[in-house]
């Protein structure tokens, strides 16, 4: 078993390390490349072929088939195989606010793409889970049964029952949540993908209606949620469906359920998949500052001022009903899994600087003025908490950095991948073999942000340790967008770059290298260096990095390489369904004079590429 796990520990190595000293200046863009990993590890059903995380297999292929309905694909919540709704449709929310929101900074990072996929990811499952106006498919698996038995998902025992929400069996929360989902995703999808996007406007506003008419919790319809996950419910579902369709009867709706449904009866100290007044407050807000004579406007400021609540707590200015900290200064909201609040508010914040800045205003609290800017510099020091500027030095971002959590509560990330240990890993095996074991998990899982320190600044590194090593899709959501707006207001000129490097020694060999493009007349140049190498196992590991320059006078599009002579890991390049053929993401085009790079790592000589076609 030792063996085993050493050699999967010097693949796992050789695959990806670490971005930066926690003691170095912060690359939020490698932030953002990292995070998005965590989705690709949490993905069920059929992988695809440009799958990145490659200890991950196909799983839950035969989800809902017992009960007449395909339900293959989605999320798995956390470090457990339960596909439950309402934390996934959260999650779908604030990838696709975070890629609307910050569209530009997300595509200055070259990220779109694999932006984009995330929530995809998610809003397929969700059309297959809607089948019908007033049905929606709830919760795959069960969380009691799941959570006895330590498994990797391509091994899983445990009963697939899933759930639905009907006429019968209302859940108001959870359909206008996924309402709020497909809306926004509608709004991330708009410029790219324009029949997608109209297809998610229809599922949204069927589910909207559906949440409407017929009321009630989920969680009293769906009784194994009750203990995993519950919900309060405001006007998010309509907020969105406004935004995303402009159609007043959505913002009308927001404005005349107002007080019954909270929005403006409930001020909050945080903002998350359960508690999400917060966020339709900001949203108001938005419409508030856009159209300060609105005939709503009367309500739309009473939406402002629990909005401007929620910030003044979190910046301490709130007359003593403040967000508790920790010595080192991290939001403290809850023992259980704290950083998702963290990251939720943090994005949150993020956001309302952003509206205040381009409305030219600034929050007034009980105990003074907040501008925009220091809005976004509080944000800040959590992103910076998070990546390791904090007490105990470590990121709580795994994969970023150079320490981060080793034995992260994930049942797929403990376990040997099921391309090196192929046999079947039982339910009670797993905890003996794997659980239970001292040494870190074989798998890194990039982008997890686990549950983070206690109230102290305390962290204890253990499988066990759930509260605080369990990592959950809600979690890393805002992550993307967040990360993305830090990066465009503080990143410096050329601190980012789209790469995954591997652990850098402290005098890497660099040398640069034109490579004469093999395709006649080809429009790009190749630029070739080694950015860092490292010794494991005896052997040496080199970071390649190649830049693809146009040196035309046009721009290049839809652009194929042959990269031969590789026998490492790529990224930043998408593989197609010919050997050896790889492309740019699909958003990607090169102007002239522009730039894109890539990334690989291997062990011998520079692989050899060439242009195959372009237009």
């Amino acid at each position: 078993m030792k063996s085993l796990a050493a050699g999967f520990a010097v693949s796992a190595a050789i695959l990806i390390s670490s971005s930066v000293s926690s003691s170095s200046a912060m690359s939020y863009g490698d932030a953002v490349e990292t995070s998005l990993m965590f989705f690709e590890a949490q993905r069920s059903g059929k992988l695809p072929t440009d799958q990145r995380v490659k200890w991950r297999g196909d799983s839950a292929l035969r989800d809902g088939f017992s009960q007449g309905v395909d339900l293959v694909g989605g999320y798995y919540d956390a470090g457990d195989h339960v596909k439950f709704g309402l934390p996934m449709a959260f999650t779908v929310t604030m990838l696709a606010w975070g890629a609307a929101e910050f569209r530009k900074e997300i595509a200055g990072l070259n990220q779109m793409d694999h932006a984009l996929r995330a929530i995809r990811w998610g809003t397929d499952y969700i059309l297959k889970a809607h089948p019908q106006p007033d049905v929606l498919w709830a919760q795959v698996g069960d969380g009691n049964s799941d959570h006895y038995c330590w498994e990797r998902a391509e091994d899983m025992t445990t009963p697939r029952n899933a759930y639905k929400l009907d006429h019968e069996n209302p859940g108001s929360d959870l359909a206008g949540e996924t309402a709020a989902a497909l809306a926004a995703a509608s709004l991330a999808f708009r410029p790219y993908n324009s029949s997608y996007s109209d297809l998610l406007l229809v599922h949204a506003k069927q589910l909207f209606s559906f949440a409407d008419r017929f009321r009630g919790q989920y969680d009293d319809s769906i009784e194994s949620a009750q203990q995993f996950y519950s919900s309060t419910s405001c006007c998010g579902g309509a907020t969105w469906l406004y935004r995303a369709t402009g159609d007043q009867t959505y913002l009308k709706y927001a404005i005349d359920n107002a007080g019954s449904m909270g929005g403006i009866s409930w001020g909050v100290k945080e903002f998350s998949w359960d508690t999400k007044y917060a966020g339709v407050q900001v949203l108001l807000s938005k419409v508030l500052m856009d159209n300060p004579h609105s005939p709503y406007a009367s309500i739309l400021k009473q939406y402002q001022a629990k909005a401007e609540y929620f910030t003044c707590a979190c910046v301490q200015k709130n007359d003593g009903y403040n967000v508790n900290r920790t010595p080192g200064g991290l939001m403290y909201m809850h023992y259980w899994n704290n950083m998702q609040y963290v990251s939720s508010a943090s994005f949150l914040l993020a956001v309302y600087s952003v509206y205040l800045s381009a409305s030219k205003a600034k929050v007034t609290c009980p105990n003074g003025q907040v501008q925009p800017q220091g809005l976004l510099d509080f944000a800040k020091s959590q992103g910076d908490y998070i990546l390791g500027k904090n007490p105990k030095s470590i990121s709580y971002l795994v994969g970023y950095g150079q320490s981060y959590p080793t034995h992260v509560h994930h049942r797929g990330a403990s376990i040997a991948s099921i391309s090196v240990l192929q046999s079947a890993v039982g339910c009670v095996q797993g905890f003996d073999a794997w659980f239970h074991r001292p040494e870190g998990n074989p798998n890194v899982i990039y982008g997890a942000l686990v549950g983070g320190p206690d109230k102290n600044d305390g962290f204890y590194d253990d499988r066990s340790n759930y509260e605080q090593t369990e990592p959950t899709l809600s979690a890393c959501a805002p992550l993307i967008g967040f990360f993305s707006k830090l990066q465009s207001a503080y990143g410096a000129p050329g601190s980012y770059q789209d790469q995954r490097p591997g652990t850098p020694s402290t005098s890497p060999g660099s040398y640069s290298q034109k490579t004469p493009p093999a395709y006649t007349e080809s429009p790009v140049q190749f630029l070739h260096s080694i950015t860092s190498s490292w010794n494991h196992g005896g052997a040496t590991y080199y970071q390649h990095q190649v830049i693809i320059k146009n040196i035309s006078q046009k721009s290049v599009s839809d652009l194929k390489l042959q990269i031969e002579n590789i026998s490492g890991s790529l990224w930043g390049l998408t593989p197609t369904q010919e050997k050896n053929i790889y492309q740019l993401p699909y958003l990607q085009v090169l102007k002239p004079g522009s730039q894109y790079m890539f990334v690989y790592v291997q062990g011998g000589p520079q692989a050899k590429i060439s242009v195959v076609s372009y237009h």
